[in-house]
């Protein structure tokens, strides 16, 4: 997959950001769903999170612009996005992003099926209108 330069700008602002803690933790992360609390993710920046956190769940939206909040870009860029937030008891799941191949997975329908003719003479002929229809 060729990156873009917004992707890269991107990959380099979450990078460096306040969160940069977050989006390292998450691109070294193994699994393809993370559950976890508001402490542990304070553990892994070494900071609290910001008030708003606790207490407006937007604070917790995922962005795909990459316009957004510094967080949301941390494990946007990273591949993941929120997936549940309790806000009472502090707990978050994050899933790891599917990408278009995995959601709608390529299938090999076969072969041309014998006698299918997209051609203009073969659709109106009279073997889609027999001679009893006309």
């Amino acid at each position: 997959m060729v990156e873009t330069d917004a992707e890269q700008k991107n990959r380099e602002t979450a990078s460096w950001s306040m969160y940069q803690g977050l989006y390292r933790h998450l691109c070294g992360l193994g699994v393809d769903e993370w559950r976890t609390s508001f402490g542990e993710i304070e553990s892994i920046l070494g900071f609290e999170l910001p008030a708003s956190a606790r207490l407006h769940r937007p604070w917790w939206a995922n962005q795909s612009d990459g316009n957004g909040h510094s967080q949301a870009l941390a494990w946007g860029v990273a591949g993941w996005e929120t997936a549940e937030i309790d806000m009472e008891a502090e707990t978050l799941t994050l899933r790891r992003k599917r990408t278009l191949d995995e959601t709608w997975p390529v299938h090999d329908s076969g072969g041309w099926p014998d006698g299918l003719s997209l051609r203009r003479e073969d659709m109106y002929d009279d073997r889609m209108y027999p001679a009893s229809c006309s």
